[in-house]
């Protein structure tokens, strides 16, 4: 690399590093306003809260990392402009896709680190936090839930009307097998109850029936109350929306696998969280070159109108991305495609930036 490229590769990393260390303490702040009485009343240990935070770090860097990384090239890059630095570069006789090489290895460098990043520590912070989030600051939020529904293999299904997941107790069950679109076989009972403490690890049945389909009569066993074992866990009874955010790169493929073979009402999420880390990385080198064409070229208003800029172009970028993740979460569209689309859309963006500022 020429004295060019690390000139302004040392700029790319010192004002994103600066931006970073400037917002994450800003964040914890408001974060524990917002939150301190709530840990004091579901008395939160001091070590919990030490650790909710360290992880806190990792994961708001996480979601408002396309903003840092437009803020600070637009920033840096607008310095240069101010000083005609720039001008004296392309004068000299650079072009500019040359001037546009050492943000290329800047946005290179910054996607490898984010891929390792969002496949490996990530995952674990997003787990530390959503966890105390649901322990000490919303109790129950993740432990309970109404009108569960859940296919835990090809052929069999559950549902419950309620579950409470600290107690271990739902009501309201019921187990169906089908071969094909037949019904061959339905459990119900008014109440199930997991048996934490046996060794057996069994189900606790109240109202028990069991109804067998045949081809002529059916058959109907009854009991008040009936031990038994089934092929599916507690955490089939209450599906955690969250659970594909804390699985590393390895457990996540496999995860999603399961998830798919069982039909999970929630593999459209999960999907949708693997195209985003694989997403993250065109994310650096999509806003890098649209914060290079907003700001290289010196303008009236100077940085503040570029920064102005910015934060629009910033803000709309995470718009588009969360619109369409809850447009693939709710209706038709792919996980895929809910995280290409807005990658196409500001890709477009940036080459026809790219073009008009070169003019």
């Amino acid at each position: 690399m020429k004295i060019l490229d690390w000139y302004i590769l040392k700029r790319y990393f010192l004002t994103f590093s600066g931006l970073f260390l400037m917002f994450i303490p800003i964040g914890i702040l408001v974060d524990f306003a917002e939150k301190s009485a709530k840990m004091s009343r579901n008395n939160a240990p001091i070590e919990a809260i030490i650790w909710y935070y360290l992880n806190f770090v990792v994961h708001f860097a996480n979601i408002l990392f396309p903003i840092f990384l437009f803020l600070s090239v637009i920033w840096f890059t607008s310095k240069l402009a101010e000083r005609t630095e720039i001008v004296a570069m392309l004068s000299s006789g650079i072009s500019y896709n040359r001037f546009l090489r050492p943000y290329f290895y800047g946005a290179t460098i910054l996607s490898v680190f984010v891929i390792l990043m969002g496949m490996f520590v990530v995952p674990y912070s997003s787990k530390v936090y959503n966890e105390f989030y649901g322990t000490y600051l919303s109790p129950g939020l993740y432990s309970r839930g109404n009108n569960l529904y859940n296919q835990i293999s090809e052929n069999e299904y559950i549902y419950v009307s309620n579950y409470d997941g600290d107690n271990n107790q739902g009501s309201n069950f019921t187990l169906e097998y089908f071969q094909g679109n037949e019904l061959k076989e339905k459990i119900s009972a008014s109440s199930i109850e997991y048996i934490e403490n046996d060794s057996i690890k069994t189900f606790r049945l109240t109202e028990y029936v069991k109804r067998t389909i045949g081809e002529q009569d059916d058959k109907i066993v009854t009991q008040y109350s009936k031990d038994t074992l089934f092929n599916f866990k507690t955490t089939d009874l209450l599906p955690i929306e969250y659970a594909a955010e804390t699985k590393n790169f390895f457990q996540l493929n496999d995860f999603i696998k399961q998830e798919r073979l069982k039909g999970s009402p929630n593999i459209r999420i999960y999907e949708l969280v693997y195209y985003r880390r694989w997403g993250a990385m065109f994310t650096a080198f999509i806003l890098t070159f649209i914060g290079v064409a907003v700001s290289s070229v010196k303008k009236r208003g100077g940085m503040g109108v570029n920064l102005a800029f910015g934060v629009l172009i910033g803000f709309t970028y995470v718009f588009f991305e969360r619109v369409f993740g809850i447009l693939s979460e709710k209706s038709g569209i792919s996980p895929m495609l809910a995280v290409i689309i807005p990658n196409l859309i500001f890709t477009i963006l940036a080459i026809y930036l790219l073009k008009s500022s070169r003019r």
